[in-house]
């Protein structure tokens, strides 16, 4: 039987030899064709990239074969590029969209597709599941083995005009002025020759770990957490960096290093640049956070008297609010975020470089800067966790989601949000978010509340509920 492909949050993905084959990706692929096809019967072209996992030269050319014979024209990426660049050169090259071969931040056995409409976002529900009836109504004969039909691939090269969109939105006059020295970490993704080649091109010293090919990206998940990062940190010490800045396997994501080695979670850093964009930018149209993101960006937006957009969680939906120009900024929690004037796509690249410029500007560590902002609006103290679930509990637990508790921890529940999964917000201001995952038996669990101490107590009790 044929393997039933669905794109999720930010794309499919599987297994390499299970259910990721090279039948499945050709199935997958011609689904993505006749869609296009579908959509622009005549003269779609299409973008085709990939990440530097095991065998993405090999799919890129299968995917481009594949397209010809749907009368869509490949513009094919040779290198690996980033995911956010791949979104740029859509947009730029007027195309159809793009086919992105990447797992993202997921262990080394996985590949998928990422697939982005003609505007460089991710591709909406409602796009996605007509790609899947596309892939249904193949059956599950072979496929793909036709011949081209009146188009020819195009070769092209992304990197300088997406680093020269960056040079637009980032001051690095500002970060090379200051002296400030950074390290990056590209994790053997797709960002090695981005973040720190624009940096020293600006002047700025910069210092790169894991700066070569590796599709086992070091025998872990090229994540940017941080546990994974203590190269960087060593990196750090070595040339006295104020700043660490990492990106994922296709640098969509983020992770951020303060000069003392701690590790910046991401809510802070969403937070943090919210603020700083107001101030350095004057952007005051709008803010948008996931569902399960800190509340710390509720209180700034109301503090500089700006609009909040709370969003499902997928940076679909905060895309659409960029390309309609109602946001500065939005984030998830999950360390995903871009700007206003820029791609309506996560970039990781971006958000070490503005971070880069935040430290620069204001001269005082990240750390120091997140102590100003709890004085200003009050501190927050989110945290996420993630549990396996049996069948059983996974099924009594699906059931309790359907309630509407009005007490919870001994206290009482002032609002149940059901934007996406369940979210519970507390009298005194706390909340809890749960999220069933819809590819495993796994519960994410977000708590948030105003002091560490009562952080814990919250995350016990969230914990406690899932299993009683």
């Amino acid at each position: 039987m044929a393997t039933q492909i669905k794109f999720g949050t930010s794309g499919w993905r599987a297994i390499i030899a299970d259910e990721f084959t090279f039948e499945n990706v050709r199935r997958a692929v011609t689904g993505i064709a006749r869609y296009v096809a579908g959509q622009k019967p005549k003269g779609a072209r299409l973008v085709v990239g990939r990440d530097p996992r095991f065998l993405g030269e090999t799919l890129v050319d299968m995917a481009a074969k594949i397209l010809e014979q749907h009368g869509v024209q490949p513009l094919v990426i040779e290198d690996a590029a980033p995911t956010p660049a791949i979104s740029y050169e859509v947009i730029r090259q007027n195309a159809a969209g793009a086919i992105n071969f990447t797992a993202s931040h997921n262990p080394p056995e996985y590949n998928g597709i990422k697939f982005s409409t003609p505007d460089g976002a991710p591709a909406l529900p409602e796009a996605t599941k007509k790609i899947e009836a596309e892939i249904a109504a193949l059956g599950e004969g072979p496929v793909g083995n036709g011949s081209a039909i009146g188009v020819k691939r195009e070769a092209i090269e992304v990197r300088s005009h997406y680093l020269k969109r960056l040079a637009e939105l980032v001051d690095l006059g500002a970060i090379k002025k200051s002296g400030t020295k950074v390290c990056f970490d590209p994790l053997w993704g797709a960002a090695r020759g981005y973040s720190d080649a624009i940096l020293r091109e600006a002047g700025v010293d910069v210092g790169t770990v894991h700066d070569n090919r590796d599709v086992l990206f070091g025998g872990h998940a090229p994540e940017p957490d941080g546990e994974l990062l203590d190269e960087l940190r060593a990196k750090m010490r070595a040339t006295g960096a104020k700043i660490g800045i990492a990106t994922d396997g296709d640098s969509d994501r983020f992770g951020i290093v303060d000069e003392d080695g701690t590790f910046m979670q991401p809510n802070y850093v969403i937070a943090l640049l919210f603020d700083y964009l107001v101030e350095s930018r004057g952007w005051k149209n709008g803010v948008a956070k996931s569902v399960a993101t800190t509340n710390l960006i509720n209180a700034l937006a109301k503090h500089h008297n700006v609009q909040l957009y709370e969003t499902p969680v997928g940076f679909k939906y905060i895309g659409e609010l960029i390309k309609a120009d109602k946001i500065a900024i939005g984030g998830e929690e999950s360390a995903g975020l871009s700007i206003r004037h820029h791609v309506p796509e996560k970039d990781g690249i971006i958000a070490g470089l503005l971070c880069c410029e935040m430290v620069a500007t204001r001269g005082k560590p990240l750390g120091a800067q997140l102590q100003e902002l709890f004085v200003k609006v009050g501190s927050y103290f989110p945290q996420r966790e993630n549990f396996r679930l049996t069948e059983d509990v996974k099924t009594k637990f699906t059931n309790k989601l359907t309630a509407e508790p009005r007490e919870f921890a001994s206290r009482k529940v002032s609002e149940v949000v059901r934007t996406d999964g369940l979210k519970l917000v507390l009298d005194d201001g706390s909340w809890v978010c749960y999220r069933l995952s819809g590819t495993e038996p796994v519960v994410r669990v977000y708590t948030e509340a105003r002091t560490e101490a009562d952080a814990r107590n919250l995350s016990a009790a969230a914990k406690q509920w899932v299993f009683e």
